[in-house]
């Protein structure tokens, strides 16, 4: 183990004695505020505690047959309970680890998906298109409901931009690497020639806000305007000014709803986006503060600007933050995600792990 965290730890075992001392002395009567308060930072600090020292009694019982490795009587079992000791002490580490990352409040929440075609015209919306059939492909294996809050189609297929929600325990932090600049590489439908063409999409993953944030939004700060909602003709055709656009002034923020025939059930949804995007915002003016958050949460959309390559002709996605590549691209496509998201977890989290070895204890 880590010299640094293996310090860090003693550091954390120290304090749990201390808050059990202090909550034995304690009088809840007079004094319940703080009871809580303790308690709470205990509670948190437990499971860490009772893993630490499951590792240290571990390793007490290897270094007590490592002894008996000298008795030729005994060294050959000895070296047998050595070896399951040691894979039990690998267990117990990468345990330990996962329990002192920084928990995410917002991993476990729901979400909202924004896709919008950028470079690249009626292609790059064809691609947005194939990018939302590949999250929804994905949502669907990991039992999640996915419903489409506001779309405007391409003219040749896709989407120029759709916004939908995602929703299940979990979603959050398994697609909050998607967002970012996502490159094609492919002939288009549309290219006579065949020639390859580059196009680029844009993918923001935003935890669904918080009811405190909803409240806290102004009403003297939105632009609500009503328009004729546009369909394809028909039935489907609606004849009242039932589609929404809302526009966050402080922030430029601007929601369209139009998919639902009732007003009020299209603002209800507008707001809801809104109010994810200006959280968003503001987790993301935080993370630009904090040295360990090194991903951006949306590039520009420029062809330069990306954080997957997705090479129809080879078959091959690349994600160029962790340099990996690998030649299962219609796989992926089909909703077999965990291929790139697993990766980019493990190689976040042993980052964090990182950082937090390098930091004075």
């Amino acid at each position: 183990m880590n010299h640094s965290i293996l310090n860090k730890l003693k550091i954390l075992e120290k304090r749990y004695l201390e808050l059990e001392l202090l909550l034995s002395k304690i009088d809840i009567s007079s004094n319940q505020n703080n009871f809580i308060k303790l308690s709470q930072e205990h509670s948190k600090l437990t499971d860490i505690i009772m893993c630490f020292r499951d590792w240290k009694l571990n390793k007490k019982e290897v270094n007590a047959l490592n002894i008996l490795l000298y008795d030729k009587d005994l060294s050959e079992m000895a070296n047998e309970e050595i070896k399951i000791l040691l894979k039990k002490s690998n267990i117990l580490e990468n345990n330990l680890n996962n329990l002192l990352l920084p928990n995410d409040p917002n991993d476990n929440k729901s979400c909202f998906i924004e896709i919008r075609a950028a470079t690249g015209g009626k292609e790059a919306a064809i691609f947005a298109g194939d990018l939302f059939k590949m999250y929804a492909r994905y949502s669907e294996l990991c039992h999640w409901k996915i419903e489409i809050m506001s779309r405007s189609e391409g003219e040749q297929g896709g989407f120029k931009e759709i916004i939908a929600k995602i929703k299940g325990k979990g979603v959050s932090g398994r697609l909050k690497f998607e967002s970012g600049g996502h490159r094609v590489q492919r002939i288009p439908q549309t290219e006579t020639q065949g020639r390859t063409h580059t196009s680029t999409c844009t993918v923001a993953i935003m935890p669904i806000a918080s009811h405190i944030l909803k409240i806290n939004i102004n009403a003297s700060d939105l632009k609500i305007d009503t328009f004729r909602s546009s369909g394809a003709g028909g039935q489907h055709v609606n004849t009242t000014d039932s589609a929404i656009r809302i526009t966050h002034i402080p922030t430029g923020s601007v929601v369209e709803c139009q998919d639902e025939r009732s007003q009020h059930k299209n603002k209800a949804k507008a707001l809801s986006i809104l109010s994810a995007r200006i959280e968003e915002m503001e987790r993301s003016k935080l993370h630009e503060k904090n040295a360990n958050i090194r991903r951006n949460l949306l590039g520009s959309g420029f062809r330069s600007d990306r954080n997957r390559t997705y090479n129809f002709p080879q078959n091959r996605i690349t994600d160029h933050r962790i340099n990996l590549t690998l030649y299962r691209l219609d796989e992926i496509l089909e909703g077999n995600l965990d291929l790139l998201i697993h990766p980019i977890i493990q190689e976040y989290q042993a980052d964090m792990l990182s950082n937090l070895s390098k930091k004075n204890v």
